[in-house]
């Protein structure tokens, strides 16, 4: 059975094949090319800049970011202190907003939750707010720039700042409450109870591997397998073509990883997600409440980062572009991103994205499922099994560049 599923940014062929009632194997296929990685070949560098963010509408500062990174380690570029905490406010807004939306307008939605649209539109709204401070247009802003980003903002800015970060806490804890280990409330009860009784609260399990490729103010670059972490390299990571999908698979010393939220939220220690997670392991229960729990966290980080500022730190360190080649993670909304670029005669000889969906939507085999097979596998319900698959916050745009 062949079903499209839609609202995942963009779109993706699921293929259930049912035992007796039962899923006994969900194969992914992403039916759309874009090529952007083959438009970027044979382009001047810094083209890469303005290019490569187009991948995604939703997550392109991550994009952007990634890029310029890239460029920088090619170039071997260094930035300023000030241009680093700029562009994680951004890159954090980014998915605060992401999540806030993927929380109420797909989880809300498809559990059929009541909710008010007007204080989620509010803070959408405030969080996109924020990133135009300093990025300016949206979307596909073009700030961050190899060697720092080109705003080069005021007090009264930060002030501002801070006053758009104090009004999107105050409608979260409206929305939402506390993320109490012992009582939930508003929207966070809300969401359990609908879980709950709908019998939800332990389907979506998974391998329980989650993998960090990025370190910046919040996490490193660990993997956590049989609850031992250990250090990250890129070099280890293999990407897999899967015939019938222009989407490849990826593996890291070929074992699937979960990446996202959850991943990074089990890197500390969160009292509020271990409890989840001893309780639940890496169901959806623990997956959906690790995402908007990470949302109130960078936003607190967010508030850190604005006291930080020195606005006499220059904005851009002066950077020449030579010829090298950069490899860099970063981590967007839904887990990992990966760009390299390989710099020849002052164009790009080549370029290559490894986006999170394609970690956590791969396609294994019988003796290696993927995260995505492993948490539907066994279930009987096509509609659970579809809020299983959007429980990690798929990305068909991203992961058909």
């Amino acid at each position: 059975m062949i079903e499209i599923l839609e609202k995942i940014e963009g779109e993706a062929e699921v293929e259930y094949s049912f035992v007796s009632g039962e899923i006994k194997d969900v194969v992914v296929r992403f039916p759309h090319y874009r090529g952007i990685e083959e438009i970027l070949q044979g382009r001047a560098a810094l083209d890469a800049l303005v290019i490569a963010p187009r991948v995604c509408g939703i997550c392109g500062h991550a994009h952007l970011q990634a890029a310029a990174m890239a460029l920088e380690r090619a170039f071997g570029c260094k930035i300023s202190k000030k241009a680093k905490i700029i562009r994680e406010i951004t890159r954090f807004a980014e998915i605060i907003q992401n999540h806030i939306k993927w929380f109420y307008l797909v989880i809300f939605a498809q559990l059929h939750i009541p909710y008010d649209f007007r204080k989620v539109h509010q803070a959408i709204v405030l969080a996109n707010r924020l990133i135009a401070l300093f990025a300016g247009q949206s979307p596909h802003s073009s700030y961050a720039i190899a060697g720092g980003v080109t705003c080069d903002i005021t007090h009264v800015e930060l002030l501002q700042a801070k006053a758009i970060v104090q009004e999107i806490e105050e409608i979260l804890f409206d929305l939402l409450g506390e993320f109490d280990e012992k009582q939930l409330s508003k929207d966070l009860a809300k969401l359990f109870e609908a879980l709950k009784s709908k019998n939800l609260l332990q389907i979506g399990k998974s391998l329980d591997r989650f993998i960090t490729l990025s370190e910046d103010s919040v996490v490193k670059n660990v993997k956590i397998l049989h609850g031992k972490r250990r250090k990250t390299s890129l070099r280890f990571v293999q990407e897999r073509a899967f015939e019938g999908s222009y989407a490849k698979g990826v593996l890291y010393r070929g074992k699937f990883y979960e990446t996202g939220p959850l991943a990074r939220m089990m890197q500390m220690d969160l009292p509020f997600i271990k409890r989840l997670h001893r309780r639940y392991k890496d169901s959806i229960t623990t997956r959906i409440f690790a995402r908007i729990y990470e949302a109130k966290l960078l936003l607190q980080i967010i508030a850190e980062h604005l006291d930080q500022i020195d606005l006499n730190e220059p904005s851009y360190i002066p950077c020449k572009v030579v010829d090298g080649m950069g490899y860099v993670s970063i981590e967007a909304a839904r887990g990992s991103l990966i760009h390299k670029v390989a710099i020849k005669n002052s164009k790009i000889a080549n370029y290559s994205i490894i986006t999170p969906t394609q970690w956590n939507l791969s396609n294994g085999t019988k003796e290696n499922p993927s995260l995505l097979q492993k948490a539907i596998i066994g279930l009987r319900d096509r509609e659970k099994a579809n809020l299983v698959f959007r429980s990690f916050d798929i990305c068909s745009v991203c992961t058909t560049h």
